[in-house]
């Protein structure tokens, strides 16, 4: 098939329903799948074959979702479940455990912070967080006990792209895979394509489009050798007790490459349930059949914006990846040849107290805690979806107390500016 996003977002993984042509996939509302005879309930569970169990663990509305998700990402499979920040932890879970650790970039977001310094924390794994900026620190922070490295492909707020690339190979080189969170950069950047191992996403935005549904979503990229470091990912090489001793990397070889999803499905989605409704996999895949064209028009209205602010003198600074320099610019040059996203911030010249009343002052921009929708978006970091960070955690992110972040939208871009241009009057 093709290899053409505009193409895969609307027909990968589906072409009709077998039982009464439907086009568009239907909402598979039900908690349980009738079996055809004992043997096949038997072989469903043993993972002889493949197939509908229980909804919580796989559905059809789901199947199609992940289905065009792995072909949209060049990924062997995927798994959809009910949140971005159940696909963070159960990156890591499925792979680390009580004394492990992983490393992971500073630039993240938010919450993905907090879950990695407090809550896996509390689990007994530990993050070592290392600054994006020298690809070396993660071999440096690297030990016996390291099972993954995590990032942002176009973290926000500092909108740097990640090196996927030489971070990649350093892990490949410890039997270490890199997980991508590609929440802001969806078809902008492929991270399989420069040596990432898994990808995320919050579907919640930019695949969802339009700000009614939460979900996320892990995709393998069948492209990792789990058996080359046996030691190093014991989670997958090692008997489990919990599927009947399976070895995961050898269970899944009937099945593909799937290995490491494979086991994140029937463990940690069997057993913690984050699973994402029907209903909302349907909303997915209807946003994701205009993601090829809304992220032209992101990205287009996102410059235009960023243009616009540089020449304000009510701004001191504009964060965005056209105005960005030295090595900063070299990697939205390397990574982002496509387009450049629809996510940019700003430093108002007034610090935090102008900050405020800028968005207190906009009226055609949402105050919302979301990034990605249709809609043009505007928060404070500081004080809402970076609130939990100590100041020093902050200025890691990237977070300053003056910090403005905006999600820019489709609409016209006289009346995006026209908004702005009366929002920092109004707070100058």
């Amino acid at each position: 098939m093709t290899q053409h996003p505009e193409t895969l977002a609307l027909h990968a993984g589906w072409r009709r329903d077998p039982a009464t042509g439907a086009v568009a996939v239907p909402i598979y509302q039900t908690s349980s799948f009738q079996f055809d005879s004992t043997e096949h309930a038997a072989n469903l569970f043993a993972l002889k074959e493949l197939g509908n169990i229980y909804s919580r663990i796989m559905n059809p509305t789901l199947d199609a979702l992940e289905q065009r998700l792995a072909a949209l990402e060049g990924g062997a499979a995927a798994l959809a479940l009910a949140s971005g920040q159940a696909a963070s932890s159960y990156t890591v879970l499925n792979l680390a455990r009580a004394g492990d650790n992983i490393v992971t970039s500073t630039d993240l977001y938010g919450g993905t912070w907090n879950l990695f310094a407090n809550t896996l924390k509390d689990m007994g794994i530990e993050a070592r967080f290392v600054d994006p900026s020298d690809p070396q620190g993660f071999a440096r922070a690297t030990d016996d006990r390291t099972r993954a490295y995590y990032a942002e492909t176009l973290p926000n707020p500092k909108l740097i792209p990640f090196p996927i690339a030489e971070v990649a190979a350093i892990g490949r080189g410890f039997g270490i895979p890199l997980i991508m969170d590609n929440t802001a950069a969806p078809l902008l950047v492929r991270p399989f394509d420069h040596g990432a191992a898994v990808v995320m996403y919050s579907t919640t935005k930019y695949l969802g489009g339009h700000g009614t549904s939460i979900g996320g979503a892990v995709i393998d990229g069948g492209n990792f050798d789990w058996t080359a470091h046996p030691a190093r990912q014991p989670a997958l090489n090692t008997p489990d007790p919990s599927y009947h001793g399976a070895v995961w990397a050898e269970a899944a070889k009937p099945l593909g490459p799937i290995a490491y999803i494979l086991k994140m499905r029937t463990t940690l989605l069997r057993d913690l349930g984050a699973a994402m409704s029907p209903f909302n996999a349907f909303l997915f895949l209807q946003g994701i059949e205009t993601l090829p064209l809304r992220m032209r028009e992101h990205s287009r209205n996102a410059r235009a914006v960023a243009d616009f602010l540089a020449k304000r003198t009510e701004v001191s600074r504009v964060i965005h990846p056209a105005h960005h320099t030295g090595m900063a610019a070299e990697r939205s040059a390397r990574y982002l040849p496509n387009g450049q996203g629809g996510l940019l911030g700003f430093e108002m010249a007034g610090g935090a107290p102008a900050g405020r009343a800028f968005i207190d002052a906009l009226k055609l921009f949402y105050h919302v805690a979301n990034i990605g929708d249709a809609r043009s978006l505007a928060i404070h970091p500081a004080s809402t979806t970076h609130s939990q960070l100590s100041e020093a955690e902050q200025k890691a992110t990237g977070v300053t107390p003056g910090y403005v972040r905006l999600s820019i939208g489709l609409e016209h871009i006289d009346d995006i500016l026209a908004d702005l241009d009366q929002a920092l009057r109004a707070a100058g």
